[in-house]
């Protein structure tokens, strides 16, 4: 069995992470650390947990107990941890914040994003998870970096459910404000461009076009519906052939022949892809689950590869039928 620790363990994407953990065949949660709730019950935070747990948070880092300990920490957290704290060298690392995700000679984590990354993923010691917003927009475009096809501006708009926020209450995240509203933020320069933009260059070395990204605020909980447009000569038969070969042999992202909804992958670790050509410009629809595909479901797929796991394995979630 794998042990596995979580540090920062009463967010969103903690509780997601201890509920497929906890119900992982492979894996054995030994401990959620949690400075701020250390001897509480995982179930008086998240509640959803009732029946399936009795562990508590704990302030203790039992670090020689595991195997692999997952970061669900606020970002910059991690790095001041492991400036810190001495780790035993056969630990392996998966952190969900974005301390890592920019390569770098003065760290060894691997991005963490199957579909590009899946040999490296499967050999690193120490991985970093991709952010949301990035991974749905990175699944949309990997297809066309590979085949060079990314050179004109590429326009994207994506709304995201009030969980991206975490779980510390905002002027933004309040039920009162973001129920029946809609807004933008961060317009042209969210945090997840770097990343998009790296990936992007690592699969076609000349791609130096604009990412126009405006990130909306939806007012549900959960999930990630982006679109992505741009110039493009190519026929739409020859442009689904290409993403179908692409995603051929990658178990979580799928196309659709149908325009999708975001239900279609509430609560699960898919993203369905979606493309239409009209008048020259190439439409993409993207879209995941920020907490699952976007966060602690990816995780738990990098943990898979780390340990030689089929890549499934923990991950058999189901959309809601309503």
């Amino acid at each position: 069995m794998i042990k596995a620790g979580i540090i920062g363990g009463a967010g969103y994407t903690a509780g997601e992470l201890i509920r497929l953990l906890l119900n992982h065949p492979e894996v054995e949660l030994v401990f959620v650390n949690s400075s701020s709730n250390a001897g509480n019950r995982l179930t008086s935070v998240h509640e959803g947990l009732y029946g399936e747990t009795d562990m508590s948070f704990t302030s203790n880092l039992p670090l020689d107990e595991i195997d692999i300990l997952f970061f669900c920490t606020a970002h910059g957290d991690t790095r001041k941890f492991l400036e810190a704290h001495p780790v035993p060298d056969d630990l392996k690392i998966i952190d969900l914040s974005q301390d890592y995700r920019i390569a770098s000679p003065t760290h060894e984590f691997v991005y963490g994003l199957p579909e590009v990354n899946r040999r490296a993923i499967c050999k690193a010691r120490y991985v970093a998870n991709p952010g949301c917003f990035a991974t749905c927009i990175q699944l949309a475009l990997l297809p066309l970096a590979k085949h060079l096809m990314l050179t004109n501006d590429i326009h994207v708009n994506a709304i995201t459910g009030s969980t991206g926020a975490g779980v510390k209450p905002s002027s933004t995240s309040h039920f009162s404000w973001r129920n029946n509203n809609i807004s933008i933020y961060k317009p042209f320069e969210h945090q997840h461009l770097a990343e998009i933009r790296q990936t992007l260059i690592q699969l076609q070395k000349s791609f130096n076009s604009e990412i126009d990204f405006i990130p909306v605020r939806g007012d549900f909980a959960r999930g990630i519906f982006a679109t992505a447009y741009m110039d493009c000569k190519i026929e739409l038969d020859e442009i689904r052939r290409i993403y179908d070969d692409y995603y051929d042999d990658h178990s979580f992202t799928f196309m659709t022949s149908e325009n999708p909804d975001l239900k279609q992958v509430v609560n699960t670790n898919k993203c369905l892809l979606y493309l239409e050509k009209i008048a020259g410009k190439i439409l993409i629809v993207s879209i995941i689950d920020n907490l699952l595909k976007g966060a602690s479901g990816q995780a738990v797929h990098n943990m898979n590869l780390m340990f030689n796991l089929e890549e499934t394995v923990g991950l058999h979630l189901k959309a809601s039928a309503f």
